[in-house]
């Protein structure tokens, strides 16, 4: 695991910490073990001077020494109360020949006592040999051995005997408060070196969240760092060095921003891949027509051999010169090839023009020129038939009046009947002359109707209109006609069911005419449930920053020849259709530079997609 600079550096004082603090423990353990020797030594050279007194004392009065010095009662005591002295193990008196003559062990009497460590060469050894010896495995054995002489006689010698483990125990004893105190200078170490390493390594810290803004896009980083060591300096340089980027980011997003806008609403489908065959951009037309997570994955992996964008592809990267155009049905296939300043090859652009929306552009061409000229004729038709026709309505009203009269003359019954509409819908007045030729008034005054209902939708079909563009919740439009498609759909039994999020993005659009579009499609499709049914009115995000409008309904369906004709003008299936309806729709659509599409499966219902442009913030 790679250590950061706060945990070299709180690593390193630690380090140096527990160096210390080891030196000073093995001095410190060194200088207790010599302490312990010499304490040790003292009480087996106290211990010592004891026997050594009291035998001569008993040696020097007796005829027989060594028989006096196994008896005498004082020396016995005193070798019996070694037992009781601090890391003394035993003590004896020994002959010239080193047979044990009085022991604090009685049963010991008699045998020859081996040779053991001298205590006081090892208080004069080295601080490792006194450690090693102490801290030996099994432990030893180490005795003070000194001659009993009288004058220029050698009687024997004394042994006090030492055990290494209790020394180690005392040693122990001893250094279990320095080792506490060791380890709370280490943890005291560590803290110190953390409060050290946050408060030196803070200009660095402040630099690397600098560059980590800087890395993330923002603009105009600064650091705050105090000035007058090289930190600052630093911070200074590394200022300058942001406003330089922020300057050229602002610059470079500009531009980027315009170029990424236009490539984006391209109708061309564009995608660019780098000299070794990997995909590195596709606008949204190009999209559908690639693999999901394509970006950054080579041409093999995406299309098969023989695919036409992988042949045009594979081409020009081996040639280095662009290729095309090849026309697949609808489409145009093109490749060019990048290079840059020196010729070298940088990438490939990847270029697909749909035929089929040019054909398309055409038609919607011909279809506005088709308009121009309706609106052309729009004036002339206003004089030319609205004038007769109110003539015709005033003529057949002076009709019905006269016609009234004589058969209120002729019938004296009905003298006091003043309203003619009502004289001829009474049950009374459907006999006679009169009233058949009442009823002929009646059947033209209906069709002179009809027919100024038909003029009047032309002209409103023709008429331009102003719009009144500004940001239109699609939820807000369905609450309003949901009052009229309702009370529709109870008649023919049509459940309608709203499925539209108050999140989904306002539409940019003209809120009356809109609405007015949405109401003519829901009357439409629960008219084709006669039998009852389900209309859905759905909306969601679509690409290219529209929202799409469903309208779906389980009704008859439309017939397939039926389909490219709906949105012309006077064109129904309806037996009391005006074939005006759908065509206001397609034209409120086109006016909001939107698209209606249809799908319809006969028996099985119709889909009808209103596409419009999202508003802008």
């Amino acid at each position: 695991m790679r250590l950061g600079i706060r945990g070299k550096q709180i690593a390193g004082v630690t380090a140096i910490v527990g160096i210390a603090v080891l030196v000073l423990s093995t001095l410190y353990v060194t200088r207790l073990s010599r302490v312990v020797l010499h304490e040790s030594e003292s009480r087996a050279q106290f211990l010592t001077d004891s026997i050594l007194h009291r035998t001569r004392a008993v040696i020097g009065v007796d005829p027989h020494p060594l028989a006096a010095v196994r008896t005498d009662p004082g020396l016995l005591s005193i070798l019996q109360s070694s037992l009781y002295g601090e890391g003394i193990t035993d003590a004896s008196i020994l002959d010239t020949n080193g047979v044990i003559i009085a022991s604090s062990d009685q049963t010991q009497v008699g045998r020859v006592l081996k040779v053991r460590r001298d205590l006081g060469a090892l208080v004069t050894a080295g601080p490792i040999e006194q450690l090693q010896v102490i801290y030996s495995p099994d432990g030893e054995f180490l005795e003070l051995r000194q001659p009993i002489r009288i004058g220029q006689r050698q009687y024997g010698s004394t042994s006090v005997g030492v055990s290494t483990l209790l020394m180690r125990k005392e040693l122990n004893a001893l250094m279990r408060p320095a080792l506490y105190i060791a380890f709370g200078a280490l943890v005291i170490g560590v803290i110190v070196a953390g409060f050290l390493a946050q408060l030196l390594l803070r200009p660095i810290h402040v630099i690397r969240g600098g560059l980590t803004r800087l890395g993330k896009g923002e603009f105009g980083v600064t650091l705050d760092l105090p000035p007058g060591d090289e930190f600052g300096e630093l911070g200074t340089f590394f200022n300058a060095v942001s406003q330089q980027l922020s300057a050229d980011r602002s610059l470079l997003a500009g531009q980027k921003a315009n170029l990424q806008a236009t490539v984006e609403h391209l109708e061309d489908a564009v995608a660019l891949f780098n000299p070794s065959g990997e995909l590195l951009f596709s606008n949204p037309a190009m999209q559908p027509s690639l693999p999901p997570d394509s970006i950054g994955r080579a041409m093999q992996a995406l299309l098969p051999a023989g695919h036409a964008y992988r042949t045009l592809v594979e081409e020009t990267l081996a040639t280095r010169s662009s290729r095309g155009p090849v026309q697949e049905g609808d489409r145009l296939l093109m490749t060019h090839a990048v290079t840059d300043i020196d010729g070298s090859l940088v990438g490939v652009l990847l270029v697909e023009r749909n035929v089929e929306y040019l054909t398309r552009m055409q038609s919607t061409l011909a279809y506005s020129r088709k308009l121009v000229a309706l609106g052309r004729l729009t004036a002339g038709i206003a004089h030319e038939v609205k004038n007769p026709l109110n003539a015709m309505m005033i003529h057949l009203e002076l009709l019905r009046t006269k016609i009234a009269r004589r058969a209120a003359a002729a019938a004296p019954a009905m003298a006091g009947i003043t309203d003619a509409r009502r004289a001829t819908a009474s049950p009374e007045s459907k006999s006679g002359p009169a009233a058949d030729e009442l009823q002929h008034v009646e059947v033209i005054e209906s069709e002179i109707r009809r027919l100024d209902e038909v003029v009047q939708g032309f002209l409103k079909f023709t008429r331009p209109e102003d719009l009144r563009l500004q940001p239109v919740k699609v939820t807000h439009l369905f609450d309003e006609i949901l009052p009229v498609v309702e009370p529709e759909g109870r008649k023919t039994n049509v459940r309608v069911i709203l499925d539209c999020n108050a999140s989904v993005p306002p539409v940019n659009g003209d809120a009356a005419m809109l609405r007015q579009a949405f109401l003519n499609l829901a009357i439409n499709a629960c008219q084709a449930m006669p039998n009852g049914g389900t209309l859905r009115l759905a909306c969601v995000p679509a690409s290219r920053e529209r929202v799409e409008i469903r309208f779906e309904d389980s009704g008859v369906g439309i017939k397939p020849e039926h389909l490219g004709k709906i949105f012309d003008l006077y064109f129904t299936t309806k037996d009391h259709g005006t074939g005006i309806g759908l065509s206001m729709v397609y034209r409120i659509v086109q006016l909001h530079d939107g698209d209606v599409e249809v799908e319809s499966t006969p028996g099985r219902g119709t889909i009808f997609k209103v596409l419009l442009p999202q508003a802008n913030g």
